[in-house]
C-alpha cells in the first residue's frame, strides 16, 4: 500500500509540473484566444486534481504493515 501511495504522489507531482509548463506555454507562447483559454482550463484541471490526489494521499494517515 505504501509503494502505492508513493506512486500516486509521483502521479500527482506530475501533474503539477505539467500543469506549470501549460500555463507558461499559455500565457507566453500561445496567440490564440481560444487556444490559450483551453491551454489553461486544462492546466488549473490538473492542478486542481493533483491538489487533491495530494491532500488525500497525506490525510490518508500512514500504512500499516
Amino acid at each position: 500500500m505504501a509503494l502505492m501511495k508513493m506512486w500516486f504522489s509521483l502521479g500527482s507531482m506530475a501533474l503539477m509540473f505539467i500543469s506549470v509548463m501549460f500555463i507558461l506555454l499559455s500565457r507566453h507562447k500561445i496567440q490564440n484566444k481560444f487556444l490559450k483559454g483551453v491551454t489553461a482550463f486544462v492546466a488549473y484541471s490538473f492542478m486542481i486534481v493533483s491538489g487533491i490526489i495530494i491532500f488525500v494521499v497525506v490525510f490518508s494517515g500512514p500504512v500499516s504493515k
